[in-house]
């Protein structure tokens, strides 16, 4: 079975060796890995304060390590792969990431391990942003979105995922360990590449005129006022989870007294918020506008962290509360990611390379950025993480308000409402 568009043509690019769900499952795999990647070790933070004899901050900085590892990684991968093709560069980005993942697991020191997680994150960010570009050459319109749909909540479901998964592995090894785990996975995905994603970007279709052409691509691209509205709103989105993930373990383990296993079952429920919600907007998408969607997962990050930080102020701080209000957080990430991407990649369909390479770069640098934050002042703390995360969603509000302005209808797919 080759790939159907549902009567959208394919943009002469040659169809896949197989069906669109493996070819689909294979490049969900690649968005969901780089976020375990990043945040799989969570629970195992406070492990690793005392395994490198090192600060909680030098720990977080791990993380945004991998994230501007990431950020860089698409920002020039995607780019590059509109002039030299996929699949190339999705088997070599997959091959590094498995062996610097055992660069992570065997690292003597702090200073060796946040290396590694950056040049870790560099060869991820191949899978993300290659993943995305594939999807946009093959598909257009409504059956595009909803295959961006499905990776967009793959990869804002699997960094809430990761830290149960991270709970799990912790429960019978070292935090050493996730990273072996991530070694495998990546292995696994290289083979899977090599048997069921083609070359998707015909060579009469890539760009040519070099660092030049792809930079005049990109800037293009950013001088669009609606265009670098919808990345400030998805980077900002994800500059919130991140500080949420980073500042989550100390929160709920030392601030609630949670054992690693019960945190990753706490965000094990916050995930099933983020699935549920991914779950509706994917059927939404197509009949209801994709910047009303969006609208709304941006409003309900802003009312929970908001409810948050004044129960905090008034000292109503308890486990459940807090649980609660985070609660409605990731589920409005399963909004607010999903649209946010599928805009983001229709408003750049002339360059989707470049396109995908800006989102994952505003995603990853500004991810990095709010990473270390709840811990800057000193101890991490519910209150301390509260504000970091409300802060950042405020922003992607204004950003929403102002840049974006969803009522402009940017990114709409072409076409009445399926």
């Amino acid at each position: 079975m080759t790939v159907r568009t549902d009567s959208v043509p394919a943009r002469n690019a040659a169809p896949p060796r197989t069906g669109t769900g493996l070819l689909i499952m294979v490049l969900g795999g690649l968005s969901a890995v780089s976020p375990f990647a990043i945040d799989m070790y969570a629970p195992g933070f406070p492990e690793i304060v005392t395994s490198f004899g090192t600060s909680k901050t030098a720990v977080q900085l791990s993380l945004t390590a991998c994230l501007a590892g990431l950020a860089v990684g698409q920002v020039v991968l995607g780019p590059v792969s509109d002039a030299t093709g996929r699949r190339r560069l999705l088997l070599a980005g997959s091959g590094l990431f498995s062996a610097l993942s055992l660069v992570c697991a065997a690292a003597p020191s702090i200073a060796v391990f946040d290396a590694a997680r950056l040049l870790q994150g560099v060869a991820g960010g191949a899978g993300i942003v290659i993943g995305r570009a594939v999807v946009s050459d093959l598909f257009t319109g409504a059956p595009a979105a909803r295959r961006l749909t499905t990776l967009s909540v793959i990869g804002s479901t699997a960094p809430v995922l990761a830290p149960v998964a991270g709970g799990l592995v912790l429960g019978v090894g070292s935090w050493r360990l996730v990273f072996v785990a991530l070694a495998v996975t990546g292995l696994l995905l290289l083979t899977a590449i090599w048997a069921w994603v083609p070359e998707s970007l015909p060579a009469e279709r890539r760009r040519t005129g070099g660092l030049p052409a792809v930079l005049r691509a990109m800037g293009g691209l950013l001088r669009r006022r609606e265009m670098a509205g919808h990345l400030l709103v998805m980077g900002c989105g994800l500059a919130a989870l991140f500080a949420y993930v980073t500042g989550s373990p100390f929160v709920f383990e030392h601030g609630y007294g949670l054992s690693p296993t019960q945190y990753g079952l706490v965000f094990a429920t916050n995930a099933v918020g983020t699935v549920l919600a991914g779950t509706v907007f994917g059927r939404l998408a197509g009949r209801v506008r994709l910047n009303l969607l969006l609208t709304v997962g941006v409003a309900v990050t802003v009312v929970a962290l908001a409810t948050l930080v004044t129960l905090l102020a008034v000292g109503v701080s308890t486990f459940l509360t807090t649980w609660a209000c985070l609660f409605g957080l990731t589920s409005g990430f399963g909004l607010l990611l999903p649209a946010s991407t599928t805009i983001v990649l229709a408003v750049g369909g002339d360059a989707p390379g470049a396109a995908s390479g800006m989102l994952g770069g505003a995603q990853f640098v500004l991810g990095a950025a709010a990473a270390p934050l709840p811990g800057a002042l000193g101890d991490t703390t519910a209150m301390s993480t509260a504000v970091v995360v409300l802060g950042c969603v405020l922003l992607s509000a204004t950003a929403l308000l102002t840049l974006a302005r969803p009522w402009e209808g940017h990114g709409e797919p072409a076409g009445p409402p399926e």
